[in-house]
């Protein structure tokens, strides 16, 4: 099963939507360099797939775009919130580790309030970075583990 990086998106304050850049690094045991999630914990970087993206374009708020939901790397081609926290996504030349699928959202989110339902507590995931480097979208994301 192979994905690909749609793209990928930073925030510089919490519980607010992202907004897509370029290209990142992703700094091991850290996250994602410049974004306010980045930190020595569980939840260093967020993933979300384009096919729950979709899901929610279909409830009460359209005209969703990648980053939205607070994702750091928008994906497309793996049903990721499927998959075993423990298991090890290569995205280019990084490797991640999924820690934690879903999430609990808190009130008063920018990001609940902007899209009505939000996805990523069911189909969000969180994962640590085991290697660091250079992502950008269109990378491949192959599972290795």
């Amino acid at each position: 099963m192979n994905g690909k990086v749609v793209s990928i998106n930073i925030s510089e304050k919490k519980g607010t939507p992202k907004k897509k850049i370029e290209s990142g690094v992703l700094i091991e045991n850290f996250g994602l360099e410049g974004d306010a999630h980045a930190g020595k914990w569980h939840r260093q970087v967020s993933l979300l797939g384009t096919e729950s993206i979709e899901k929610a374009r279909l409830g009460p708020k359209n005209g969703l775009c990648h980053g939205v939901f607070a994702e750091n790397i928008t994906t497309e081609g793996i049903e990721l919130y499927t998959l075993p926290v423990g298991t090890k996504l290569k995205i280019g030349e990084c490797v991640l580790e999924i820690s934690q699928i879903g999430k609990e959202c808190h009130e008063g989110c920018a990001v609940s309030k902007l899209v009505g339902q939000c996805v990523m507590p069911r189909e969000g995931v969180f994962a640590v970075v085991l290697k660091g480097g250079r992502v950008k979208a269109g990378d491949d994301i192959d599972i290795i583990e």
